[in-house]
């Protein structure tokens, strides 16, 4: 099978190999890929896989869609021709995170999926909801995920409540269709008008270009007529917490999506409005399950920017770097 490697840092150097195709031993299945969607994440460990103690050579991607081609012994919810989306996490069913869930990470502590096959856990898959192609289905694991888990599984969110989005990439605009789906308002900010046009015709309730209005946080209070927006999803670049920390009502929720955030934050100001501040690293299998329930029922599309053939995955993930895009970015293998 032909798949990529991650054996030094950056985009160019990842390497395109040859490698023998695993056989799934028991409570494993064999995965033909069809689709790999490329997270920022992703981008971080290709650019910087040293900084990230990424052992050499390593597969990248965490998050793929394709079908069954056989199953090891013990496997019983999946057979031959079923098509699957793999969890982020190949250990975490449910409950609270943990070091073991962390250590089974696609992309980065293991192997991930920008390949032609894949062995993947019994546990770390998923059955695609029939709406969706292989290219939707495979967005879902990261973004997707981080997004429901912040609004609808953290978050709790209620019809009539406000939502601030950061920005228009896979996680936020997700978000924005989560929101939407909820019955809430969402509020989200650009330095693209064009941007913002799109967000509004998904539904956004307003939008805020912020190298217009660089201390975009006043804009949202005049919004919320001076209460404050009931969540936050955080995934902007630094100085957006303290500001997100301005934005929020009193007592509101701001969670905060890892590898894009910075930590600096006067924590008087988050005693002070009582705020929650809640870090979390995607979800699990349940929310997953919970996620394409939702997903089924409003039949939901995500939206997706550009799609790469496999060969011209580089291009993805440059394509990724220059911040263009709106939504997500796929490889089509």
């Amino acid at each position: 099978m032909k798949t990529y490697e991650i054996t030094a840092p950056g985009i160019d150097a990842l390497s395109l190999v040859e490698r023998d195709v695993l056989m799934p031993a028991r409570g494993q299945v064999l995965v033909r890929m069809k689709a790999s969607a490329v997270n920022y994440r992703d981008l971080m460990i290709v650019k910087h896989p040293d900084q990230r103690g990424i052992v050499y050579p390593r597969i990248p991607n965490s998050d793929g869609a394709g079908e069954v081609i056989e199953v090891g012994e013990g496997v019983t919810k999946f057979k031959s021709g079923d098509r699957v989306v793999a969890t982020f996490f190949q250990n975490w069913e449910g409950g609270g995170i943990s070091p073991d869930v962390m250590a089974s990470a696609m992309g980065g502590a293991i192997d991930g999926i920008l390949t032609e096959y894949a062995v993947l856990e019994e546990r770390g898959l998923l059955p695609i909801p029939a709406h969706m192609s292989f290219e939707e289905a495979a967005t879902l694991p990261c973004a997707a995920l981080t997004a429901w888990n912040a609004l609808a599984e953290i978050g709790q969110l209620q019809a009539g409540e406000t939502v601030l989005l950061l920005g228009t990439g896979g996680v936020s605009i997700f978000a924005l269709q989560f929101a939407r789906m909820h019955g809430a308002r969402v509020i989200i900010t650009s330095s693209s008008d064009e941007k913002l046009a799109r967000a509004r015709e998904l539904g956004a309730w307003q939008t805020i270009n912020y190298a217009q209005h660089p201390d975009w946080e006043n804009v949202v209070m005049e919004m919320t007529d001076g209460r404050g927006v009931d969540h936050i999803v955080e995934v902007g670049g630094a100085g957006t917490v303290a500001r997100s920390i301005a934005a929020v009502r009193v007592g509101g929720t701001v969670a905060m999506i890892g590898v894009l955030s910075d930590g600096s934050l006067n924590p008087t100001d988050v005693m002070r409005k009582s705020v929650r501040l809640q870090g979390l690293y995607v979800g699990s299998r349940q929310m997953f399950e919970r996620m394409n329930a939702a997903i089924t029922v409003d039949e939901l599309h995500p939206v997706i920017d550009a799609t790469f053939e496999f060969v011209d995955a580089r291009a993805a993930f440059h394509h990724m770097e220059s911040a263009k895009h709106f939504g997500k970015i796929v490889v089509s293998i």
